[in-house]
């Protein structure tokens, strides 16, 4: 039964993947194109390197939390193996928040010239979101280290 929960999550972290692959192959080129009408290229080029980091540290994540559910398949979820990927996972969002902190400034402007307060407020929902993500995997990366010690001194006592 837990290889199928298991399973589904695999699946649903491939799901999610999908949207930012292709936003990255067909969005964020288009979008360039349309900027570069209507703002300079020291703007656009900068912003739209930092969306691919963004991504480029997503996928490196979705990665993580791969690997963190392949190890709960082979009952090592409560191992020091399991430690890695939740830090990785932490370092990514930290890297997603403080790459969209960067470009907040940016998308400011824009959404200012087009009146568009609702991209500014994107801006912000997924700084904070990637920040509670990050604090969420320090926290469970704290549980499972102080879980994993206990075990360990449990196992020396017996």
């Amino acid at each position: 039964m837990e290889r199928g929960k298991t399973l589904f999550l695999k699946v649903s972290v491939f799901l999610i993947g999908i949207p930012i692959l292709a936003m990255c192959i067909f969005g964020l080129p288009g979008i360039a194109n349309e900027a570069a009408e209507h703002y300079p290229a020291y703007w656009i080029y900068p912003v739209i390197i930092g969306l691919y980091a963004t991504a480029i540290s997503y996928f490196v994540a979705l990665y993580q939390a791969l690997r963190l559910l392949s190890y709960i398949d082979k009952n090592k979820a409560f191992s020091e193996l399991s430690v890695r990927p939740l830090k990785n996972i932490k370092y990514c969002a930290f890297t997603i928040s403080i790459l969209f902190a960067t470009f907040m400034p940016f998308l400011f402007l824009v959404a200012q010239e087009d009146d568009a307060p609702g991209l500014a407020a994107l801006g912000l929902v997924i700084t904070f979101t990637s920040i509670v993500i990050a604090v969420f995997a320090s926290v469970l990366q704290k549980l499972l280290k102080n879980t994993i010690d206990i075990k360990s001194e449990n196992d020396l006592t017996v």
